[in-house]
């Protein structure tokens, strides 16, 4: 199974940003330390975060990010969308003619991943940013 940091990041920094918002704008700076994520990379996460309106961004001094809807109604499935992420266990493409590897019939083991991958994918699906929250009140 493959997700990258971005995937990971993302929904690191929208667990920070939901636990620690309490109605006010928290700026990057201050996910970056707690998270120990790069400034610029939370940036170029946040962008995407923003564009599809998972989050709102505030100018000034007290500016920084707040959640575009709440916590209960943000899938995980929607922040690692979000970043452009793909969780994936096969390699081939479900709906290709060809098969896996690029030969003619799907390998021995096909349906044993792709069943795995719609368990990820349901996972991913039916957990919400306030999930974890509640069970990690101390981010």
């Amino acid at each position: 199974m493959k997700l990258t940091t971005k995937g990971r990041y993302a929904v690191m920094a929208m667990a920070d940003l939901a636990n620690n918002a309490n109605g006010k704008a928290i700026s990057l700076t201050e996910i970056s330390s707690r998270q120990n994520i790069s400034l610029a990379y939370l940036e170029q996460i946040f962008i995407k975060l923003k564009n599809k309106k998972l989050v709102k961004s505030t100018r000034g001094a007290n500016g920084g990010y707040i959640l575009e809807r709440s916590a209960s109604e943000i899938k995980l499935s929607y922040i690692i969308s979000a970043v452009d992420e793909e969780v994936k266990m096969l390699n081939c493409k479900k709906h290709s003619k060809k098969g896996c590897n690029n030969k003619s019939t799907k390998c021995i083991t096909h349906n044993l991943w792709d069943e795995l991958d719609q368990h990820i994918h349901g996972f991913f699906e039916k957990v919400k940013l306030q999930d974890l929250v509640k069970h990690n009140p101390n981010l």
